[in-house]
């Protein structure tokens, strides 16, 4: 709760959360949102049970990347591709996915055809964007947010200008 008081913006949590009660802390600590990770896909019951406390609060986070969905461990199912995941999880009730590494330049084409797939799923891209280009190849792809990082630390994206090529009616 420390830090949700600090800071004026939506507060979202992702990582280490794999339960119910993880969700429910992590509200009570006043986050916004929490994302829990692509292990939720591979358990139905736990991701009902998981929206069922967190509504459309809840995000789940998904790496696209064909060689990462085929590593990953499934236990129920052989692995999928992004867009039958993607269609699974708007099945299930889910209304926003978190897709990381996402903001390089042959990426937006594929997050297009997904935001056309499920047009009511809000997608937000994580990593990948170096510069305002990519920026403005998500934005015109559909994708509803991003998430920066290093380009914001590193100077080479001010937050200003980010925000005015992501919404140019601001």
């Amino acid at each position: 709760g420390a830090v949700a008081g600090l800071v004026a913006t939506p507060l979202q949590i992702a990582g280490g959360l794999e339960s119910t009660e993880a969700i429910q802390l992590v509200f009570a600590a006043g986050a916004t949102r929490a994302v829990v990770g692509m292990q939720m896909i591979d358990n139905p019951p736990l991701l009902r049970a998981c929206l069922a406390a967190a509504g459309d609060w809840l995000a789940v986070g998904l790496d696209p990347r064909p060689d990462r969905l085929a590593a990953f461990p499934w236990r129920q199912a052989a692995p999928k591709k992004a867009e039958e995941i993607i269609d699974d999880l708007a099945a299930a009730g889910v209304m926003r996915v978190v897709l990381s590494h996402g903001g390089g330049p042959g990426e937006a084409g594929a997050f297009a055809q997904l935001v056309r797939r499920q047009p009511t799923m809000e997608l937000t891209v994580a990593g990948g964007v170096r510069d305002l280009d990519g920026i403005r190849r998500l934005r015109d792809a559909g994708v509803a947010a991003l998430i920066l990082g290093e380009p914001l630390f590193s100077g080479a994206i001010s937050l200003e200008e980010a925000r005015s090529v992501a919404d140019p009616r601001q």
